[in-house]
């Protein structure tokens, strides 16, 4: 796209031609649901045989310079941008990102924390279309920041909800994701540089695996593991399963906690150890 000529050339046909009818967000975000939805059925299936599910909600945030990552600089630093070219007087607009891939509501795959563990362009279709279970503990977490979503939380839910699907996103709401437009109070770091948000004990993340056989966990906060972890048990345990994790998830007390379906819109990333993506959830 940026052959000698393209800016000049767009730019004027910009100029003399009148511009396309726009699509609404509403029917690009159900338009890409469908699409996903249909390259996951068996050659001759129609998408429209399928139930119609009429409610959807974005499980993510927007993708911000600033947006509040796990690491600290230098090493790390959050997302930043800068506008390449403008509509006036390029023709069209574009910018340059830079970003760690860990950032904004992302997954981790089993490659972050595993050495020969799959990256991101092995994560197949099927596994990116899912039930999607909301174990909510918010007013635990309003209490005690450091809290861990544990077996007994899971056997709750049961009773409450019904079995956990298998195949499932199994995800923490911790009413977390409302902290996420100020920095500070999202990491929550003490005087010593702790962070201190909720997160999954390794034992629920074990008895998912063993006993519901999910595709993945997921949390509203900034990791797997709550915030003062330093050994990444939730990790290591899920990661060494051959599961992915979703990270820094966004709405999740707005959808049914059981029901939904979730599609996870990963970007193949050349050698990935994860990466921002796109969760819708479907009911």
């Amino acid at each position: 796209m940026c052959l000698p000529g393209t800016i000049e050339t767009v730019r004027e046909r910009s100029e003399n031609e009148e511009a396309p009818p726009r699509v609404s967000r509403r029917a690009a975000l159900v338009g890409g649901a469908a699409a996903a939805a249909g390259a996951a059925l068996p050659a001759g299936r129609a998408f429209a045989a399928r139930p119609a599910k009429k409610r959807f909600r974005d499980l993510t945030h927007v993708f911000r310079a600033g947006f509040p990552i796990y690491g600290t600089p230098p090493a790390f630093e959050p997302p930043s941008r800068r506008t390449i070219v403008e509509v006036v007087p390029d023709g069209f607009y574009g910018q340059e990102w830079t970003f760690w891939e860990h950032s904004g509501t992302h997954m981790d795959v089993p490659g972050h924390f595993v050495a020969d563990g799959r990256r991101s362009p092995e994560i197949t279709p099927r596994e990116l279309i899912v039930p999607i279970v909301v174990v909510d503990v918010s007013s635990r977490a309003a209490g005690d920041p450091d809290t861990e979503v544990t077996r007994d939380d899971l056997r709750r839910f049961e009773r409450r909800h019904g079995r956990i699907p298998r195949r499932a996103l199994v995800a923490m709401n911790s009413g977390w994701a409302s902290r996420a437009g100020d920095a500070a109070a999202f990491r929550n770091a003490d005087s010593s540089g702790v962070l201190h948000f909720p997160g999954w004990s390794a034992d629920a993340v074990e008895w998912l695996l063993e006993k519901r056989r999910v595709a993945a966990v997921g949390v509203d906060t900034l990791s797997l593991d709550p915030g003062p972890s330093t050994s990444f048990d939730a990790h290591l345990t899920l990661l060494r399963g051959d599961r992915y994790g979703v990270e820094a998830l966004a709405n999740l007390g707005d959808i049914p906690p059981r029901g939904a379906t979730a599609y996870v819109g990963l970007v193949p990333w050349e050698e990935g150890s994860g990466g921002p993506c796109r969760v819708i959830a479907n009911w």
